[in-house]
């Protein structure tokens, strides 16, 4: 194996965090388009946090509506349609 290490330039690095930072939702990105690389970073993992949070919240609240339906229901069929199981 070589130990020969790509480095990445600081014009790289600034493409990619301006990559990042679109990927953010406005309410984010306001006050971000200075801040360091960093900074940047911890905010994408907050919100990535955030959203595994919501996907959880959303999960456990389509769980309790399927329980209180029948598993034949047209109810049950349409969620399952659009879940795509």
């Amino acid at each position: 194996m070589s130990s020969r290490r790509s480095s990445i330039t600081g014009k790289e690095i600034n493409e990619l965090a301006s990559k990042l930072r679109s990927l953010l939702p406005e309410s984010r990105r306001r006050n971000m388009s200075r801040v360091s690389a960093s900074k940047l970073l911890k905010e994408t993992c907050r919100y990535i946090k955030s959203l595994h949070r919501e996907v959880d919240d959303l999960s456990s609240r389509l769980s309790d509506l399927m329980s209180t339906m029948e598993a034949d229901s047209p109810q049950a069929e349409i969620i399952r349609s659009i879940l795509g199981s």
